[in-house]
C-alpha cells in the first residue's frame, strides 16, 4: 500500500517584531512553537531567552526581523524579582533543591545599606543551571548529570538595582535594570551571602527588553483569540485550512516594523540608483548637507521602507545587513 504523502502545509511573510508577555511554566522555545501554530511564519526566533519560572518580556522575531537579533539582545533589560531569604537552591530559584538554609532575616536598612556595592560594574559568577558552556557542554546538562561544575566570574554590568517592597521578613521584591550577560538568579544569590544568610528567586518579571516594554506586550491568549476571529467552518473530518496571518489586521497589528530593533542608531533616507546599489550590497556616497559622514553605524530607508544597516565612514555608506521587505 503506498504512503499518503503528507501535503506541506504553508509558510507566510511575516517580518517584524511582537512583545510576548511569556507566562509562567513555559520555556521559550515552547512559547516560540506557539506562535509557529498562530503565525506560520518562514522564519522565526527569539532575542534572550527566558526562565520556564520567569515571566513578560520575550522579543519574537519574524522573518528579516531576525537579521536584527543581536541588537536587541545588546539592549538593556529591567526585571522585577521576589528573594525568598534563609534557603538557597542548587539553580538560584524555586526550580532547584535546597542546599543551604539560615535563620538569619535581614532588615531593610540592612539592605539599603549594601545595594551600592551591586551597581555599576560589578562581577558575578553565573548559576550553574545555566547556558553556559563549559568544555563544549552546557553547564546545566553537567550539573544535572551530577558533575561540579565550575564557572569563572564575569564582568556585568547593573545600571540600576532598587529595593521595591519588604512583603515580610522573609521576602523582599527588588528591581534591576542591568546590561548583557547579567543573571537575576545570581544577584539574589549574592544579596543573600552579603546580608549573612541565603536567599533565592521565587518571582521574576521581565518589564523591558532594550525597546519593548510592558505597554508593547500581548499574551499568548490574545493572540490566539485574534487567529480564532478569522477561522471558517469545515465538515467534519476535513482538515482546517491555514489562513494567512497578512490577512488578519488584528493579528498583524501585533507585529511592530523590523527598524525597532535599530531604535539607537540614525535614520538615512536614500533613493533612486543609490537605494538599488544598497540593496545589492554595494556601498554609497551618501549626499546632502545633512547626509553624516561618519564613523557612525546608520540604517537606510527607501520609499519608507528599510533596506540596509550598516557603517559610515568618510560619507560613505557600507552595508553589513540588507534588508528584503
Amino acid at each position: 500500500m503506498a504512503r499518503r504523502q503528507q501535503r506541506r502545509r504553508p509558510r507566510f511573510p511575516v517580518n517584524g517584531w511582537l512583545v510576548l508577555d511569556k507566562p509562567l511554566n513555559l520555556t521559550s522555545n515552547d512559547a516560540l512553537g506557539q506562535l509557529k501554530r498562530i503565525f506560520h511564519p518562514e522564519k522565526v526566533g527569539h532575542a534572550g531567552t527566558l526562565d520556564p519560572l520567569a515571566t513578560g518580556c520575550l522579543p519574537i522575531a519574524f522573518g528579516e526581523a531576525t537579521k536584527t537579533v543581536p541588537y536587541i539582545m545588546d539592549g538593556r533589560k529591567v526585571y522585577r524579582f521576589e528573594v525568598t531569604w534563609g534557603t538557597q537552591t542548587t539553580s538560584d530559584d524555586a526550580e532547584g533543591e535546597p542546599v543551604k538554609t539560615s535563620d538569619v532575616r535581614p532588615t531593610q536598612d540592612e539592605i539599603l545599606a549594601i545595594l551600592p556595592e551591586f551597581r555599576g560594574r560589578i562581577e558575578q559568577v553565573p548559576p550553574i543551571f545555566s547556558a553556559i558552556k563549559v568544555d563544549g557542554n552546557r553547564a546545566y546538562d553537567l550539573a544535572r548529570d551530577g558533575e561540579d561544575v565550575k564557572l569563572e566570574a564575569r564582568v556585568i554590568e547593573v545600571h540600576r538595582l532598587d529595593l521595591v517592597e519588604c512583603i515580610d521578613e522573609n521576602r523582599t521584591v527588588f528591581e534591576a535594570e542591568c546590561g548583557k550577560g547579567t543573571y537575576v538568579r545570581s544577584l539574589a544569590r549574592d544579596l543573600g551571602e552579603r546580608l549573612g544568610t541565603c536567599g533565592y528567586v521565587t518571582d521574576l518579571r521581565r518589564l523591558l527588553v532594550g525597546p519593548f516594554g510592558e505597554e508593547q506586550m500581548v499574551t499568548l491568549d490574545e493572540l490566539r483569540a485574534a487567529k480564532e476571529a478569522m477561522m471558517v467552518e469545515v465538515e467534519e473530518g476535513e482538515e482546517p485550512p491555514v489562513l494567512n496571518p497578512l490577512e488578519n489586521a488584528e493579528l498583524i497589528g501585533y507585529i511592530k516594523p523590523v527598524e525597532t530593533a535599530l531604535h539607537q542608531f540614525a535614520e538615512v533616507r536614500i533613493t533612486g540608483d543609490a537605494a538599488a546599489k544598497v540593496k545589492r550590497g554595494n556601498p554609497v556616497l551618501l549626499r546632502g548637507a545633512d547626509a553624516p559622514i561618519g564613523p557612525e553605524e546608520i540604517y537606510v530607508v527607501s520609499g519608507g521602507k528599510l533596506i540596509a544597516f550598516g557603517e559610515v565612514s568618510k560619507g560613505e555608506f557600507k552595508p553589513k545587513r540588507v534588508f528584503n521587505l
